[in-house]
Order: structure tokens, then sequence, then C-alpha cells
């Protein structure tokens, strides 16, 4: 299969495949996502579509889906979990969630809350410890089929989920707490191999970065799937995040005017910013 990327811009969606870029004058992402083989709908689609020069500025590829995230996938996750929750008494449960056959599933945001690459995003006003979380993004149509990937970056406050884990939704849910983007990408499944790196820029120098693999991850992107389509249902489909294995040291919290860069091979880079 090509892979063919699609992007929301202000004339529509808009694909891209081998460097060529089309228009798709009527269909909608919900349209995409309720399709029951999303690829070879795209594919003929793009038959006719118009031709157009690449466009200069993308949203969030995203229209009615809500975005779902997974959490205590990776190893270096467990232990930043445990380490901000022990003096609560919390700590045993991320220990344990990593190793049991039910993964930790949350709700993270609907699609008012998120922004693509280049926007801006914010900071919990009531948080003094918040962190960007770079993550494969699964896309899943309303049959639970992953037809597609992007970039996401889950914003946490890790001192209100650290106090109690309890608070975790307030840790996750708020105004511009999530990053998409910059384009949903519908190719072959991605391969363990497939590097995730993140960049935090302050004032233009480096702050913080780091790398992994998907191999890194505890749990299969198939099987996160399966869990969270579980007595579930999503008429427009939507998006799963699948946690983190890049979390920066303890001392390190973001700061307005920060730049956050997360690149996925294949997938691209979401730029994000901090107000």
């Amino acid at each position: 299969m090509t892979p063919v990327a699609v992007f929301s811009t202000s004339v529509g969606l808009v694909a891209k495949r081998d460097d060529v870029w089309f228009r798709l004058a009527g269909p909608h992402l919900d349209t995409l996502f309720t399709r029951d083989e999303p690829a070879r709908w795209l594919a003929q689609q793009m038959d006719t579509a118009e031709r157009i020069e690449a466009p200069s500025a993308f949203g969030a590829p995203i229209q009615s889906q809500e975005v779902w995230a997974a959490g205590v996938t990776y190893l270096r996750s467990r232990n930043a979990r445990m380490e901000e929750s022990q003096d609560a008494g919390g700590g045993t449960f991320y220990d344990r969630v990593y190793d049991a056959d039910r993964p930790e599933l949350f709700f993270k945001a609907t699609p008012h809350r998120v922004f693509g690459t280049g926007a801006t995003l914010s900071l919990r006003s009531d948080s003094k410890w918040n962190v960007p979380e770079p993550e494969l993004a699964l896309a899943l149509n309303v049959q639970g089929k992953i037809f597609g990937y992007t970039i996401g970056n889950d914003l946490s406050s890790r001192d209100i989920e650290g106090e109690n884990p309890l608070y975790l939704p307030q840790a996750k849910v708020w105004s511009q707490c999530c990053g998409l983007g910059p384009a949903l990408v519908i190719c072959e499944p991605l391969g363990p191999e497939t590097a995730i790196a993140i960049q935090i820029l302050r004032a233009g120098a480096a702050v913080f970065e780091g790398k992994t693999s998907l191999a890194q991850m505890k749990r299969t992107p198939e099987e996160l799937a399966a869990w969270l389509w579980r007595d579930n249902t999503f008429p427009y489909g939507c998006y799963l995040l699948t946690g983190t294995g890049l979390v920066p040291p303890n001392e390190f919290t973001l700061e307005g005017g920060d730049e956050i860069r997360i690149s996925i091979d294949s997938l691209g880079t979401l730029i994000n910013f901090i107000a």
C-alpha cells in the first residue's frame, strides 16, 4: 500500500500521495472513519480529485472523533508514575497495571480541545508540574479497526495525578490539552522499529530531548484497540493514544513559550507551542 497522508485545511480535506497533493472536495473526516475499508474508499476518492499546490497550514485531523489514551504501556512511564505518586500511596497501582491483563484506558479529549501542528496548547493554572507526552495515535474506524496513524501530544499535569490517582481526569483533560497531527497517515502497520522522538525548545535552545521506539511498548496497538472497543461503541470512530516511553526528569516542567517537537518515523513532526 502506498501511504496517503490526509490533512485538514482551510479548504477542506487534502490528501498527499507520492508528493502529489489532492483536494477532496466532498468527503469529511467523519466519512472516512465510518467506512468499512477507509483505505480503499480514500483511493477511490483520489481517482477523481483535483490536484493542487501544497497548503501552507494544517489543522488537527479530527472532526467528531473522541480521543482516548492508554497509560503505563512503557516501562519508563510505569517508573515515572510510581515516583510521582509514591507519597500519596498510589505507587503500586501503576506497577500492577503494567503487568495486568487489563490496560489502563482513559478519556483524553473532545475535538474542541484538540489542536494541530503549529498551534498553541495551554497549561493548567492550578498545576506546577506539566509535561508533554509524545505518543503514537491510532485511527480506529467505527468497527474498531486500525486504519491509520498520527502523532499525539498528551499534555499532563504530573503533580495533580501524583497527588491522588483519582484526580487523573483533571490531570489530563482541560482546554487546549491535546495536540494531534500533522496528518492522518493511512499506511501498512508500523513496525516495532518505528522511532518516536521529542525535542523541547526554550528560547531556541533544547531543554529536553529523547528517543524511543514502538519495540519498547508492553502491549500491541491491536490489543489496546480491542480493549477500548470492549462493550463500547464510537459512531464516528476515534483516536487512541498508545502511551509514552519518553518522560522528562522530575525537575522539569513546561513553561510559556516552550516549543514541543514530536517526530515519528513515516508520520512527520508535530509542533506545538505553550501559551
